[in-house]
């Protein structure tokens, strides 16, 4: 499994600019790149369906892969209360190629561009396997203050990478099971 996120000579290429330290960042888009050894159709329903999610992202998922479908990620045991519910918003699904959804909007609200992060798995063959590239948009529209902009976009890089190497992880057991 190739786990390159976005390298370039050593260094993070997120929002197509070079990040080097001391290096100023637009937090503008995450780009991340994984490729799988399985095919397109297997990759789509490990990064869309919930029972395949909660093997390598998060600890439950509700959600229909349907466009305009509402479901919930969740980190955590929900029956202590310490856990994190996110409300999720599917937008596109488009088997075996794209699944995108929105998040981080505010309870109660409709996710829509300038109040949720877009998050897009691009899938695309590469010689017996998929390229998976995802991309994370929406980070300046969401009105946030620059410290709480800077954190987000920080937790989320963080976290993609860690979960987008597992990814890779869970698809190679699931196709050596079958």
């Amino acid at each position: 499994m190739d786990t390159d996120r976005g390298m370039d000579n050593g260094r993070d290429t997120d929002n197509g600019r070079a990040m080097e330290e001391g290096t100023e960042t637009e937090y503008g888009r995450i780009e991340r790149e994984v490729h799988v050894d399985a095919s397109p159709e297997v990759v789509f329903e490990v990064v869309s369906r919930p029972e395949h999610l909660r093997e390598w992202w998060p600890d439950d998922a509700d959600l229909d892969p349907v466009p305009g479908a509402d479901g919930h990620l969740v980190w955590g045991d929900r029956g202590t209360g310490e856990a994190q519910v996110v409300a999720v918003t599917v937008v596109e699904v488009d088997p075996p190629r794209r699944f995108s959804f929105r998040w981080i909007h505010p309870d109660g609200d409709e996710a829509r561009p300038g109040n949720s992060l877009l998050v897009t798995f691009d899938l695309v063959p590469s010689g017996t396997g998929t390229l998976v590239h995802l991309t994370e948009t929406g980070f300046r529209e969401m009105g946030w203050e620059i410290a709480v902009l800077e954190e987000a976009y920080r937790e989320h890089c963080q976290g993609w990478d860690t979960f987008l190497p597992r990814l890779g992880g869970y698809v190679t057991r699931l196709v050596s099971s079958r």
